[in-house]
């Protein structure tokens, strides 16, 4: 059971008066808790990204920490043979608009992180995908700080509602994998609350997650693990964040400076140059240059959110059973309302008069392409490949078990379906002029400490996918990516399909949107650029030249990365700020449907009410969405203000009331959201380019 915040803050502070100095320290830093550099896992460690020992005298239990928001990971099997559930990418989640589904989700996480002995959980990712080549943007859930902070808060509480902390993740605008570790986020700070932070702010109102996790990058000049200004001014300040700061692993690069500006503990302190909050901080505190106050405030803080959840009360004793089929489930459910339909030409929902289809795409016939590094989730029966290298240790590119192929075989009973890896391009585009329809799985990978090199399909993929189309006009593309890619194919093809990285329910979930069993109701998390020149930044970092992990030797010096050049204008906004036409909007999603909008008020900038008609004839979800503009020559761009999700009978009509968040309405100004006198634009509609409804309001 949980336990009120008043009554675990007590119940922390008695329990650190009674620490022992050493039990104090031994929860202040910790390694990493597998194998690594001929280093063993440290006794009672079930294996996996930390562990701080218990002190039974106390009651405390040990604190075993595991990755991430997608599942319980195991890199580097250190857990042999354990299984997990694979969730879909965190961009994926994004897509579905769905605070619901974001909740659920993050409840299986946090009951299978349970039942397997995990009482921290390194989940809630919610960075802004300012960088649409970022290796790690599949962990994150949007380019948009409201769809992210309500979407990563709901997670979080789903997780820690089942006794396991959360962390929320990394704080702050660590935007590129390339040079991660060498790179300062120069970015101005109103730009940055109204932005960035504000992602972070509404997660942790939203989830109150027990932990935070600075990234490895600079913001302003300063780590982010040692950045007074996020951890202590913003965070543990003006937000009253009650939790913990955990560096990530080896981002420690002080004592003072850094236990001072808010750090609390030093994570995977064998990959730091230094054991920075072991003898260091014991010998700072001794000579009074941190005050021992101070390192009671970081055990108190943990202590706190442990009892918060219920960790210390109802500590996992042993392995409990997990409902492994039901998870899947959930999973599959997940992946059926975030895949995106992009384009359709009359293809989909596939006939089953078609007689014979083929599906071309590597390992397609085994499984779901799933995002590398620390979140990937490796359930039983994936097949791994080589993928990359992060810290010296091996990273594969995994393939989670859930057949496309066998998914679709299994709708279209009454077909023939053909299966070839693409490998053979003349033998995949003499086969396809023999099939009724393609179905080409495409897949782009994505790594933590790994960015995309350009918005292309890897391997010549474009190509296969062109010649397929000219062999078979009926062709029909399901992306699995890390993100937006380029397609210079689109206009050759009859349909395509957004599905991310789908998860250990991806194969049903694809098949079901390619079938019509499942009326695909997705909508874009992030923009999909026309081309790369329309980027803020079209030019990357040469990985060459500088250093992306830590623990590696350095190379080069700090490269500043100045994110003024948009500010508080990320992805759709930069595009309207800009007047860009992407090749797809935020937003975008197309139904087996059709809906309409009317009846648009609002009184003020505070909710709007509007009607939708499903005008088709079948069923669906529609995401109403409502963008506002300031108006003026102070104003800003289009933000999205407010969003509701709601499935409609064919034929039905709803008024819906969507409520507007007021800090996206308002400027920071001097730190404060202030909402300025003058003229607002509203918009309703499908996604951020939509103006089909719109109506000005007037801000006294």
């Amino acid at each position: 059971m949980s336990a009120p915040l008043e009554t675990a803050d007590l119940r922390a502070r008695e329990l650190v008066a009674q620490m022992t100095e050493d039990e104090k320290f031994a929860w202040l830093s910790g390694p990493m808790a597998i194998p690594f550099a001929h280093q063993q896992k440290p006794d009672g460690a079930l294996g996996s990204a930390a562990f701080y020992p218990a002190i039974p005298r106390l009651g405390i239990p040990a604190m075993q920490q595991s990755d991430a928001s997608l599942g319980i990971g195991n890199l580097g099997n250190v857990r042999p043979g354990d299984h997990a559930t694979g969730l879909p990418s965190s961009l994926l989640l994004g897509a579905t608009f769905n605070p619901e589904l974001a909740y659920e989700t993050g409840a299986v996480v946090g009951r299978e992180a349970h039942a397997k002995g995990f009482n921290v959980q390194l989940a809630g990712g919610a960075n802004l995908i300012r960088e649409p080549r970022g290796g790690r943007n599949f962990e994150y859930i949007a380019e948009d700080p409201l769809l992210t902070g309500i979407l990563a808060g709901h997670s979080v509480r789903g997780i820690q509602d089942q006794g396991v902390v959360s962390t929320v993740k990394h704080f702050a605008v660590n935007a590129e994998e390339t040079g991660r570790v060498m790179v300062s986020s120069n970015l101005a700070e109103a730009a940055l609350r109204e932005s960035d932070l504000l992602a972070f702010e509404l997660a942790i109102e939203i989830g109150a997650p027990g932990a935070v996790m600075p990234g490895y990058n600079l913001v302003n000049g300063d780590y982010a693990s040692e950045n007074a200004f996020l951890l202590s001014q913003v965070l543990k300040g003006e937000w009253a964040f009650p939790g913990w700061v955990m560096s990530d692993w080896g981002a420690t690069h002080s004592t003072e400076k850094a236990m001072l500006a808010g750090l609390d503990v030093q994570s995977g302190a064998n990959l730091d140059d230094q054991h920075y909050f072991g003898e260091a901080l014991r010998q700072a505190v001794k000579e009074g240059r941190v005050p021992r106050s101070r390192v009671d405030d970081s055990l108190h803080r943990i202590l706190r959110s442990l009892i918060v959840v219920g960790a210390l009360d109802n500590p996992v004793v042993r392995a409990q059973p997990i409902d492994y089929s039901q998870h899947k489930l959930a999973a599959q459910r997940e992946a059926e309302e975030g895949i995106v339909l992009l384009k359709n030409n009359g293809l989909l929902p596939l006939k089953l008069r078609a007689r014979r289809l083929l599906v071309v795409g590597r390992h397609a016939d085994h499984g779901v392409l799933c995002g590398g590094g620390s979140s990937a989730v490796t359930p039983i029966g994936s097949l791994s490949v080589p993928g990359t290298d992060i810290m010296g240790m091996p990273v594969a590119k995994v393939y989670q078990p859930s057949s496309p192929l066998q998914a679709i075989r299994e709708e279209g009973e009454a077909l023939q379906v053909d299966f070839l890896d693409g490998d053979d391009v003349a033998l995949a585009t003499a086969q396809a002029g023999l099939a009724d329809a393609v179905i080409v799985f495409a897949q782009e990978w994505r790594s933590e400490a790994l960015d995309a090199q350009g918005l292309g399909l890897p391997d010549a993929q474009d190509a296969l996918i062109e010649a397929l189309a000219a062999a078979n006009p009926a062709t029909a593309v399901v992306v699995q990516s890390g993100g937006p890619v380029l397609m210079p194919w689109l206009g050759k093809v009859a349909a395509v399909l957004a599905a991310w990285y789908p998860g250990v329910g991806g194969g049903p979930a694809m098949a079901g949107v390619l079938f019509g069993r499942v009326n695909p109701s997705g909508r874009l998390p992030v923009t999909f650029p026309a081309s790369e020149t329309q980027l803020p930044r079209p030019g990357q970092i040469d990985p060459s030249t500088t250093t992306s992990n830590p623990g590696s030797p350095r190379i080069g010096g700090i490269i500043p990365i100045d994110y003024d050049i948009e500010g508080s204008d990320v992805g759709y906004r930069w595009y309207a700020r800009e007047q860009l036409t992407p090749l797809f909007p935020f937003g975008f999603g197309l139904s087996y449907t059709t809906f309409a909008y009317s009846g648009l008020h609002a009184c003020a900038l505070d909710k709007v009410s509007v009607t939708v008609t499903n005008t088709g004839a079948r069923d669906g979800a529609v995401t109403v969405q409502v963008y506002v503009a300031r108006l003026g020559n102070e104003g800003y761009a289009k933000r999205l203000a407010g969003f509701r999700k709601v499935l409609l009978l064919a034929g039905e009509s709803r008024q819906l009331e969507v409520a507007l968040e007021p800090r996206v309405l308002a400027s920071s100004v001097e730190g404060r959201f202030v909402l300025q006198r003058g003229g607002y634009r509203l918009w309703v509609g499908d996604d951020a380019q939509d103006e089909r409804l719109s109506m000005d309001v007037q801000a006294q």
